[in-house]
């Protein structure tokens, strides 16, 4: 049971967060942009340490980059941010036929060539971009699919956040009853999306060249495309800012040998070529390369 300062400290965030929302779906597209840099900002401000993570990070991965160039990145970083909140924000607005205003595709055909297959799809996906808008939007465009989630520590927020995430009808497969409901979805032929591109430990970990430094990564998605067959798709919801639109592109099919590690550093090398091409737009603030090789010191 949680103890009643616990209760109170999780119908604060509820409150704060429902206001937020509500606040941003209501205002002028301008305006909601303002206040949703303004959140960041103070995130940003507030907790230091997600900036001196990013920072550390952009130093393994662009090591030739000038301390100006990682500071734009980071702050790239957290415009990203405001404009996720803001997406989240917008899903009650957002219907089948207004949602090419926001979003249009590229590389669909990758996907529907996928699905003829009838084995499912597995879409491999990182917190790049609006990867929260992807799933949203693939439903209204295309079909619904099932998104693999971690229920947020607060029930009452994550309440808020799962009845925007289906709104378009997705469904959602908590991560603790993964195996299970991932397999259900492929022998239905349906998409699965899950992202895969966070630190992880325990025994499903793989150490994986990631930025040119070992980074221990999930092996559990290439084992569902092992035992299923399913067909491996990267997709990811990009911010181009000369339309002032997203676009959800698809890319190839990624071949699958059987080779747990492999495989894994086959899907995380496309990922970094991608990320390579958007570094303002990917999570930098997540300590990406906590999990270590056995003998080697922490690097936050």
């Amino acid at each position: 049971m949680a103890s009643t300062l616990e209760r109170v400290r999780r119908w604060f965030e509820y409150a704060i967060a429902s206001a937020l929302l509500a606040l941003l779906g209501h205002l002028p597209q301008r305006a909601a942009y303002a206040v949703a840099r303004l959140c960041t900002h103070l995130l940003d401000t507030g907790m230091p340490r997600l900036r001196r993570v990013a920072l550390t990070n952009l130093a393994f991965a662009f090591p030739s980059a000038s301390s100006e160039e990682r500071e734009r990145i980071v702050d790239g970083v957290f415009r990203s941010l405001a404009r996720l909140i803001l997406g989240i924000a917008r899903f009650p607005r957002l219907n089948a036929s207004n949602i090419g205003d926001v979003i249009s595709y590229e590389g669909l055909e990758h996907y529907l060539a996928a699905k003829e297959e009838e084995r499912g799809v597995l879409v491999a996906t990182a917190h790049l971009g609006n990867w929260e808008l992807s799933a949203f939007a693939h439903a209204l465009m295309t079909e619904p699919m099932q998104v693999m989630v971690r229920r947020l520590d607060n029930p009452l927020l994550d309440g808020v956040v799962e009845q925007r995430r289906t709104l378009s009808g997705n469904g959602l497969i908590d991560k603790r009853d993964a195996a299970r409901g991932v397999i259900q979805a492929l022998r239905a032929n349906q998409a699965v999306g899950i992202l895969i591109d966070q630190n992880t430990s325990g025994p499903e970990g793989v150490f994986v060249n990631f930025f040119g430094k070992p980074a221990a990564a999930s092996s559990v998605f290439v084992k569902f495309a092992h035992h299923t067959q399913a067909a491996v798709i990267p997709g990811f919801a990009l911010w181009n800012e000369q339309r002032k639109q997203y676009t959800l592109r698809f890319y190839p099919r990624v071949p699958m040998t059987g080779d747990a590690i492999a495989d894994t550093q086959r899907i995380h090398s496309i990922f970094e070529g991608i990320i390579r091409e958007y570094p303002d737009q990917w999570m930098w603030i997540h300590r990406r390369w906590k999990t270590r090789p056995a003998g080697e010191p922490p690097l936050y």
